[in-house]
């Protein structure tokens, strides 16, 4: 008999008469739990307990299909977070197909993680998907094992003689940090050749901070001009709820985009179906990042550019905070990258302080006030 910890809660597991039997004690206490797991096996050596019959274990496309379906449901609020599932689904189910979901081991795991590793990123053309030259990104393969661990979660509910094999896999270190910080010479070059839909976005992004799913979602009712603010109604967090003030350029922009005949309840409605937003701009911004010969940087990149700019204005982290949406104030040092200009002018205001300083203390030799008096009271 094995006893674990799973969730702060013990749970145990024994087998019995060629079964695998495990449960939860529903309790903290490492002692507790054990007399309930002994006093269990008694119980069932007299034959007071009986032993549900597990069901055989489905196929992984089956399960990963019922994980999906209920994923959209569960997530009905959070859009985004089935579709990152259905999304690192798909080199999943390519991977493991009909294996049943008792035969995917850690191993298996482990090696599906190093053949996605190995593997080339595709790109949509036309009908079809191309491959390319860059690697797989370690941030997509852990996101992979994420969808992968959420679907045998999932389906360990279901009364399935199964265990976990993702938790005993390490994710991959991944190289999140972003200093991408655009300048105002790559905006306006940037700007001048991007389609008019791209510049509204990107020129939204970099007066408020706004991230693009955010900007893309937008609609006429939360926007007020009088009042010059707009509302952000949906998000992750509660703090990533919040109203957001107008600079002259996104008032402007908004003030265009509203005053357009367009039928849709969408600012930035799909070309296809205006009932819809437009659900990004990626091949507008490849295109203008090409056209325009700046350094390339990702949309979301602009957003990062906001933040650094509004820390060199001066604005404390905690407003900066607010404005961003996050609800921690960590979350800004990963947003705020001060440029090299803007800590070289620093690091010499910081030398014309320490100069400053010296030179008064030369002129007027005699100890601060507080030191003198912590002087005269150990003497």
């Amino acid at each position: 008999m094995h006893i674990f910890k799973r969730g702060g809660i013990y749970w145990f597991e024994l087998r019995y008469e060629g079964r695998h039997i495990r449960r939860s004690t529903r309790v903290k206490n490492a002692r507790v739990a054990g007399e309930i797991a002994s006093a269990f096996h008694t119980a069932l050596a007299k034959g007071d307990v009986g032993i549900t019959e597990r069901k055989a274990a489905p196929t992984f496309t089956v399960a990963l299909k019922v994980f999906l379906n209920w994923s959209t449901l569960e997530h009905a609020d959070h859009p985004s977070t089935a579709w990152r599932y259905k999304t690192s689904s798909v080199a999943l189910k390519r991977f493991f197909r009909d294996t049943p979901l008792n035969k995917i081991t850690s191993e298996e795991v482990e090696r599906f993680k190093a053949v996605r590793q190995a593997e080339n990123t595709t790109v949509r053309a036309r009908d079809k998907r191309v491959p390319t030259t860059n690697k797989v990104r370690p941030a997509t393969v852990n996101r992979e094992l994420a969808c992968l661990k959420a679907c045998f979660n999932h389906a360990m509910k279901g009364n399935y003689e199964l265990r976990n094999p993702v938790t005993r896999v390490k994710m991959l270190a991944e190289q999140n940090e972003q200093d991408r910080v655009v300048s105002y010479a790559e905006q306006v070059s940037y700007l001048a050749v991007a389609t008019p839909m791209l510049r509204d976005v990107a020129t939204l992004i970099l007066e408020t901070g706004m991230r693009p799913d955010e900007v893309y979602t937008l609609a006429r009712s939360n926007v007020n001009l009088a009042q010059r603010y707009l509302n952000v109604p949906n998000g992750k967090t509660k703090a990533a709820r919040r109203r957001i003030g107008l600079t002259s350029a996104a008032h402007e922009v908004l003030r265009a985009r509203l005053g357009a005949s367009v039928d849709s309840v969408y600012l930035f409605p799909c070309e296809i179906d205006p009932t819809r937003p437009v659900p990004k701009v990626n091949n507008a911004h490849d295109r203008a990042i090409r056209d325009s010969k700046v350094y390339p940087f990702r949309l979301y990149d602009l957003r990062h550019t906001w933040a650094t700019r509004a820390t060199e204005a001066g604005i404390d982290p905690v407003t900066l905070a607010s404005m961003l949406g996050h609800s921690r104030i960590q979350m800004v040092m990963r947003y705020a990258h001060p440029t090299q200009a803007h800590q070289s002018s620093a690091m010499a205001k910081l030398e014309a302080h320490t100069l400053a300083q010296q030179e008064m203390e030369r002129n007027d030799p005699a100890p601060p006030s507080t030191l003198v008096a912590v002087i005269k009271k150990r003497a």
